[in-house]
């Protein structure tokens, strides 16, 4: 029939479609606009990347250098008054629901030019797709028309609610309010999910916000970025060029010397060093300490495990409250706690030359090993074995 469309598809064939379609523009945002325009985290073929950019313009009139500019924002200001889609700040509810419109408030002429940097400047940039953006999704509408005759409309409707809904509302509005973390770094960023298919990987929000440059957003054995998938499979065809995605830190079994190099390791992989210092000595140490908690603190068990590991400025003020007396209490977890402090000043304090940093962590080596508690002991021989990646 004339109004099915020159395909004339069933029902489930129509579906599959629109799946198919959002998909492919999923991917071109997550490996185009975020992992190669915005982090530079991954070379795309110059065929490649024009093929994303002008998805893009036909399935969400999303302009580069915008995208790209108020993404970098995001990062250098997360979660303060300036940041364009904070949940933290402007309510979860807002992000979730008004992050398009959030987006387009923030792409003013400041912040393209202190951001935008590095996006394409192009004719076909300038004089098509900046030039005419309503156009793109116009003829993507009259596209869908020809092909799916009638169910166009909602395939075409489907088309440009799920970018809105699912990257600037979801990812920037529940990947900042909830989820698991596996990183303490400095924003409130979250893992919606371990299994990044549904919106290209940026599920694992968390992952990325410790590592921004890194094309590869998983990060535990058990989670799944399908954007790396295609990054490889795009890789094979030497179609795209991944960066960032393998630790600096090496681990040299029997090594026990601190050296400049354990420095530089520790200091780069700082984020897992703390989620293993976390799991290895706060961890075990708060288990073995429950037995002898007073009885006004055994209760808040739970809530203690988390702050003694929670990133210091992310610690409300009623929190900060309830851990500074349970520490009060127990010498051993205040001492694990401040060791956890004193370690995290080496890349906190700016201006350290590399001796000093060097001088420092041979110090707290030191402190830990005669400090008396076999897993501090056991973790400070474990630095001592990091160095950095030997060259291939």
């Amino acid at each position: 029939m004339w109004y099915n469309g020159l395909l004339d598809l069933s029902v489930m064939q129509l579906i599959l479609v629109a799946l198919g379609l959002t998909h492919i523009t999923i991917i071109s945002v997550t490996l185009y606009l975020h992992r190669h325009s915005a982090h530079n985290s991954l070379d795309l073929h110059p065929v490649l990347a024009h093929f994303f950019r002008f998805w893009l313009w036909l399935t969400t009139a999303q302009n580069t250098k915008q995208w790209t500019a108020i993404h970098r924002k995001h990062h250098a200001k997360c979660e303060t008054e300036e940041d364009p889609h904070s949940p933290v700040v402007l309510g979860v509810r807002k992000v979730l629901l008004e992050g398009a419109e959030l987006y387009d408030e923030a792409g003013t002429p400041e912040t393209l030019e202190r951001y935008g940097q590095r996006t394409p400047e192009d004719w076909v940039e300038n004089n098509v797709y900046s030039r005419y953006k309503l156009l793109g999704i116009q003829l993507m509408a009259v596209i869908d028309l020809l092909l799916f005759g009638v169910h166009g409309i909602w395939i075409w409707a489907v088309q440009m609610m799920w970018i809105p809904v699912w990257a600037a509302g979801v990812v920037n509005g529940i990947g900042h309010f909830m989820g698991y973390r596996n990183f303490e770094c400095s924003d409130n960023a979250r893992n919606i999910s371990p299994w990044g298919i549904l919106i290209g990987g940026e599920e694992l929000h968390n992952n990325h916000h410790t590592y921004p440059n890194s094309s590869k957003l998983s990060r535990r054995w058990y989670e799944v970025d399908i954007g790396w998938g295609y990054i490889r499979l795009f890789q094979f065809f030497r179609l795209a060029n991944p960066k960032g995605f393998k630790p600096i830190a090496h681990y040299v079994p029997g090594k026990q010397e601190v050296d400049v190099e354990t420095v530089q390791a520790i200091t780069n992989s700082r984020f897992d060093i703390m989620r293993q210092y976390r799991k290895r000595v706060m961890e075990p140490v708060l288990r073995q300490q429950k037995a002898v908690m007073d009885e006004e603190i055994r209760p808040r068990y739970r809530s203690l495990k988390r702050l003694l590991s929670r990133e210091v400025t992310l610690i409300k003020p009623k929190e900060k409250e309830h851990l500074e007396i349970a520490l009060e209490s127990n010498a051993v977890l205040r001492q694990i706690y401040e060791k956890s402090n004193e370690l995290q000043e080496l890349w906190r304090r700016r201006g350290l030359k590399p001796q000093e940093k060097l001088h420092a962590l041979m110090e707290w080596c030191r402190e830990a090993e005669a400090s008396g508690i076999r897993y501090l002991e056991d973790f400070a021989a474990h630095l001592r074995a990091y160095s950095l990646r030997p060259s291939p």
